[in-house]
């Protein structure tokens, strides 16, 4: 009798470092699952403008606050490590300027990032349709909208 696939692992750690309310444990929990396609360690912090800013440029030589950034390790034992920051000023400002509920928009940044983490990436055509194409299975899935959709209002 053959055995079922052993699901994918998910060792998570979250750290607030900003001054914004952030999604409860379980619910990021539930939403890194859903965007596992094997075992990953991960740190989510979430961090406020000047933070976010000053990794954005020491790390991109981008000058600025971004929503997210991904930072991968490699592998090890357990499978792919790395950080995920969530700027949450960032992140608010721009669910407010999408109409979108801003759970959502976080919904959608931290399976942004867990991708990332797993090796997708969007620096050309092909790859950013089939990343988008991840994303958005992944989030119907979790309930929420296409959020490249131009209609998106939730």
């Amino acid at each position: 009798m053959k055995s079922l696939p052993k699901a994918p692992t998910l060792t998570l750690f979250v750290q607030q470092a900003s001054s914004h309310p952030i999604p409860v444990r379980a619910t990021l929990r539930r939403w890194a699952l859903a965007a596992l396609k094997g075992n990953v360690e991960v740190t989510l912090r979430f961090v406020d403008t000047r933070e976010g800013r000053a990794l954005n440029r020491d790390f991109r030589g981008k000058d600025y606050a971004t929503n997210v950034l991904t930072f991968p390790y490699g592998r090890n034992g357990l499978g792919c490590t790395g950080d995920i920051v969530l700027c949450m000023p960032v992140l608010l400002r721009e669910a407010k300027a999408q109409h979108k509920l801003w759970r959502t928009h976080c919904a959608h940044l931290v399976v942004h990032g867990l991708l990332h983490l797993q090796g997708y990436d969007h620096e050309n055509d092909r790859e950013a349709q089939k990343m988008e194409a991840r994303e958005t299975a992944i989030l119907a899935h979790l309930g929420y909208p296409d959020p490249y959709s131009d209609s998106f209002r939730g």
